[in-house]
């Protein structure tokens, strides 16, 4: 019993955000004066979004590619820019936490300025941003029903007192984010799409800046986001990881993956990613180029 006592104080101290408060953050060492102020703004944007440990978090990825001599500051810089943008995801709490800051809300608890977003969201988008032991079951629910793409329509509105008051509730509840099934998706996708720049570096460094910015494919809410991410796998699991075993043999990475993009539209089938996707590879396999890239 003494026990699990312990385990439910620290978990609440963790919600809380009382150990929060004590986390030590420093940048990694020999940060360029060009890098330094990038990284330094993206802390102060991710402790805004979910607190010191997960801006620690932050710079401990960051730290992985600070020090390497094959990412130059242009690089670094690109890639402290689009982590931070992932790390810092627009789910409905997100959302609130800048409609606040956009109405700077005043001692006398008035919006300065007047804001008035609606949003669409997916049913299960909302219900993945809650703990794990409450949106599982409520998943279920809605898969059984086939309710999982039932669009959800809401409002974030710092015009007058109720609707202040609703933001500032919807964004404690980041306190709570850390244990929703989006975060941990989230962090797989990251720690996914990092690794995949490692093993860039090491296997066709030629191609790393693509592979850093292919994470702007991912943004925003609802369909568009997860049309973005489905896009993204199956461009990294059709093409990129094939190359990076060698299984599949791509002179270009970049020119594939560009045209590869170009055919990543919102379609849930992914009709046209797929074909472009197979043409690539059946031209990688009868050693062709296409017509667009000959002198």
């Amino acid at each position: 019993m003494t026990g699990y006592l312990d385990a439910m104080r620290s978990t609440l101290a963790e919600i809380i955000g009382e150990r929060d408060r004590v986390v030590a953050l420093a940048l990694p060492d020999n940060l360029s004066p060009a890098v330094a102020p990038v990284v330094s703004d993206a802390v102060e944007q991710l402790i805004a979004f979910q607190g010191r440990r997960y801006a620690r978090l932050y710079l401990d990825r960051i730290g992985r590619f600070a020090h390497r001599r094959d990412v130059g500051d242009a690089l670094l810089i690109e890639i402290a820019q689009l982590l931070a943008m992932r790390m810092a995801y627009e789910d409905p709490i997100r959302i609130a936490q800048l409609a606040l800051a956009e109405a700077a809300i005043g001692p006398d608890g008035v919006a300065t300025n007047r804001v008035d977003r609606k949003c669409r969201f997916r049913i299960d988008e909302l219900v993945s941003a809650l703990p794990i032991v409450v949106a599982d079951p409520m998943l279920d629910v809605i898969g059984a029903l086939g309710w999982q793409r039932l669009p959800v329509k809401m409002r974030f509105n710092a015009t007058g007192w109720l609707g202040i008051r609703r933001l500032r509730i919807e964004s404690w509840l980041r306190r709570w984010r850390m244990l929703s099934i989006r975060y941990a998706k989230e962090r797989i996708w990251v720690e996914r799409w990092l690794h995949m720049i490692d093993r860039c570096l090491a296997k066709r460094p030629e191609a790393v800046w693509t592979i850093v910015q292919s994470a702007t494919m991912i943004r925003g809410y609802g369909d568009p986001y997860l049309y973005g991410m489905a896009n993204w796998t199956l461009i990294i699991d059709s093409l990129v990881k094939p190359v990076f075993a060698g299984a599949l043999t791509l002179p270009d990475l970049s020119a594939a993956i560009a045209e590869a993009r170009t055919a990543a539209l919102p379609d849930r089938r992914q009709t046209a990613l797929k074909s472009a996707i197979a043409a690539i590879r059946t031209r990688a396999s009868a050693g062709t180029v296409p017509a667009s890239a000959m002198p």
